[in-house]
């Protein structure tokens, strides 16, 4: 059995690596990767939440736990931990562990960057991101990987909060500045929401055309980070239908009308379905999460131990 511990993931974990696994996973999801319901228990300890996410590909068979506890803060130690578990598709037995607690904020970055570069402007420059926790430093990372970002515009419901993390930024070289919702919204190219909302976050009208949206929190029933009148002047994209329709963004759309539906972002990248059609559209792209995504990095990351010669055999 192969085991690459957190340390090791940490050091072999890139946006280009996240992002190539990233899209590969996609494709396979919009082809015949089969996902299942995902599962949502509880610790003893107050507020710990445990999810288990599985999938399998004729090359993978695997899930991802992922675990807060929140009373890890008073020890100062995490509080969300990952780790993705590969079988060995022809017997099922336990093929590999990998421990990928900041893998996993490479990958969920690795989704926006994807979708970033295949449905936002390639003339992008103004970024706007909602949410002032760890994983919106990724997910800006992300995003500047495949645009060139000139501005970004953070807001946050705790403006000190939201002034950290523009220095956070300043100091990795950005060009960052708080902002309010509807100012962020009405300058931005490219929005980002990236929080635990459970209402939207910002006004349809203030959206310009041409804008592209990638909605980031949304990943179990009752979160909602976009107004649902979005939709109906906007193109649709998630990562798996049937989840996004159940426990991400969309699963508010049944109470709005609109002409679009979600088409698979794999379908995009694969040619089958045309994504941006003009500079004017609209277009969101909702990620849920998606079991696959984790099978692949796992697997790119094996393969990245194996071609830096690390010894990962137990």
């Amino acid at each position: 059995m192969k085991y690459i511990s957190e340390a090791l993931s940490s050091r072999l974990i890139c946006h280009e690596l996240a992002f190539t696994a990233a899209a590969a996973a996609f494709i396979a999801a919009s082809k015949q990767a089969k996902l299942f319901p995902v599962v949502i228990a509880e610790g003893h300890a107050e507020g710990s939440i445990i999810s288990l996410k599985s999938a399998n590909t004729a090359e993978l068979v695997g899930w991802k736990t992922g675990r807060y506890w929140p009373s890890n803060a008073a020890i100062k130690i995490p509080c969300h931990v990952s780790t993705i578990f590969l079988l060995d598709p022809g017997t099922g037995r336990l093929d590999a562990v990998i421990e990928g607690t900041e893998v996993n904020a490479f990958r969920t970055a690795a989704a926006d960057g994807v979708a970033v570069a295949k449905l936002s402007r390639v003339n992008s420059e103004c970024l706007a991101i909602f949410g002032t926790g760890q994983q919106a430093l990724y997910e800006c990372a992300a995003v500047a990987n495949v645009r060139d970002i000139t501005t970004i515009l953070v807001v946050g419901r705790d403006i000190q909060k939201a002034q950290v993390m523009v220095e956070t930024l300043a100091g990795k070289g950005f060009n960052a500045q708080v902002s309010d919702a509807e100012s962020a919204c009405r300058r931005a190219d490219i929005i980002v929401t990236v929080t635990t909302a459970t209402s939207p976050l910002f006004k349809a009208e203030w959206v310009q055309s041409g804008t592209h949206i990638s909605a980031m929190g949304a990943d179990t029933k009752g979160k909602q980070e976009l107004p649902v009148a979005l939709f109906q002047r906007a193109k649709l994209f998630c990562d798996f239908t049937s989840q996004s329709m159940a426990i991400g963004e969309f699963q508010h759309l049944s109470s709005c009308v609109t002409q679009y539906q979600p088409v698979m972002l794999g379908d995009v990248l694969t040619n089958k379905v045309v994504g941006r059609t003009s500079e004017a559209d609209i277009t969101v792209f909702d990620s849920s999460g998606i079991a696959v995504q984790d099978l692949f990095i796992g697997q790119h990351l094996l393969e990245a131990a194996e071609a830096a010669g690390c010894n990962i055999e137990l």
